[in-house]
């Protein structure tokens, strides 16, 4: 497992954790294929923001 908080660790079509804005407070990791790289900058300490495939967005925490 790489690191979530770079850009450029982050490729569409890879399979990542994320934690959904509404689960934030617990941490808790959702799997999914990365569809779309929301953040722009090249890297953001809490995670880049992606959308998976199935429509949920939010920040990555580990990447399989």
């Amino acid at each position: 497992m790489s690191n979530g908080t770079i850009r450029a660790n982050i490729k569409e079509g890879m399979n990542v954790g994320i934690v959904l804005k509404a689960d934030q407070k617990t941490g808790k990791i959702t799997r999914g294929v990365v569809k779309r790289i929301l953040t722009n900058s090249s890297t953001h300490p809490h995670g880049i923001k992606v959308q998976l495939t199935d429509g949920q967005v939010g920040r990555v925490k580990e990447i399989y």
